[in-house]
């Protein structure tokens, strides 16, 4: 039987490399690799994504478009995903004392990415799930492309401008470009080098806050899994709908087009107004920001952790003054005013997960 035709993303990740690769060297440690590294990324995609099938050495994987209700998140799950491919990779190249071809060729393999934003159907066959569609086509057909030819590029992301129209998103330091395929016509891309997005989310200087530095540390624990707390707590649009539009989110500055290190955000609230900047970003783990309000100036953590079923989170928030204060004012501060405001923070999203559920249920009939 065959479920109504869905609106959502396609993804398509591909071990680049491999199949030079594998003419090249052992068999059996080859698949030790291949299996390792599709593992992680895997493990990665599962936490937005829901797994199609695997291609081989590639990933399919699929997600309806009410699951990202920002964009820029699945942008994050592609670097994230290829941060943690690299990482891998280059640890177990450093780690094995193995001088086969195979474990010594580590460094070749490389990872792609190809996103598409278009109508499927998940057909249901003797047991076996099927993506069926012409968008589920194009998004393999993408797979053929002149991306290294025209800029040498060995690991990217590309992406049709539809999904990039779907996400809201507009990048500088793209690269664009039409690919023409049979049946299919020409079809806008826009891609982007992993390279040195890695190199620089590697080399990003680190403000992370620990327990024992801050002022406050307070955690509270949602029944929502880590990427869908992740989405709550960096949308202005969704930072408005928690405090019932009280305050106006707005996004002030983003570099490159994209939320991260160097954006900055600003709240109207009363006769009031703070602003806020990114200083450490890690999706989907943790971000800090330093936030102005009037006199006021503190650092923020904003960290989240998957509960052990990685159904739940929970979100661990610490809080460190900037107010040239003796440090036991500060905590007093912390503990006093600063949780009061967490903690209404959290009944906020706790508010807003529940009634969300009611309208997905509604939406469901159930």
């Amino acid at each position: 039987m065959s479920e109504q035709s869905r609106h959502g993303y396609l993804v398509l990740a591909d071990i680049s490399g491999y199949t030079s690769f594998l003419a090249k060297v052992e068999l059996e440690h080859a698949h030790e690799i291949l299996t390792d590294l599709l593992e992680v990324i895997l493990d990665r995609f599962q936490s937005l994504l829901t797994i199609s099938k695997l291609e081989g050495d590639a990933v399919f994987a699929y997600v309806d478009e009410t699951s990202v209700p920002r964009g820029e998140t699945l942008l994050e799950l592609v670097e994230s995903t290829y941060v943690a491919f690299r990482q891998r990779r280059d640890t177990s190249n450093r780690a094995t004392t193995c001088s086969c071809r195979a474990c010594q060729s580590m460094p070749s393999l490389e990872l792609k990415f190809f996103v598409h934003h278009g109508n499927f159907i998940v057909q249901h066959v003797a047991g076996i799930r099927e993506l069926v569609g012409s968008d589920v086509n194009l998004v393999h057909r993408l797979m053929k492309n002149h991306i290294f030819e025209h800029t040498g590029w060995k690991a990217y992301a590309m992406f049709t401008r539809t999904a990039m129209e779907c996400m809201k998103l507009d990048l500088d330091e793209v690269h664009r470009q039409i690919e023409t395929y049979e049946h299919l016509g020409d079809i806008d891309t826009v891609s982007i080098n992993l390279i040195p997005r890695y190199e620089a989310i590697i080399a990003a200087q680190k403000f992370y806050i620990s327990e024992a530095e801050a002022d406050l540390s307070v955690a509270h624990e949602f029944d929502i899994p880590q990427i869908e707390l992740w989405q709550i707590l960096t949308s202005p649009e969704t930072l408005n709908a928690l405090a019932k539009n009280a305050v106006t989110w707005s996004a002030l500055k983003r570099p490159n087009g994209r939320n991260g290190v160097g954006a900055v955000n600003h709240c109207a609230h009363g006769k009031g107004a703070l602003q806020t900047t990114i200083l450490d970003w890690k999706p989907f783990d943790y971000f800090v920001q330093y936030g102005v309000d009037g006199n006021q100036k503190w650092y923020d953590l904003y960290e989240i952790k998957p509960l052990p079923d990685k159904k739940g989170s929970v979100f661990i928030c610490r809080w460190k003054a900037d107010m040239g204060m003796p440090r036991w004012l500060t905590r007093l501060m912390g503990k006093f005013m600063v949780r009061k405001l967490m903690n209404s923070f959290f009944e906020q999203i706790e508010n807003y997960i529940a009634d969300s559920k009611l309208q997905e249920g509604a939406k469901t009939g159930q």
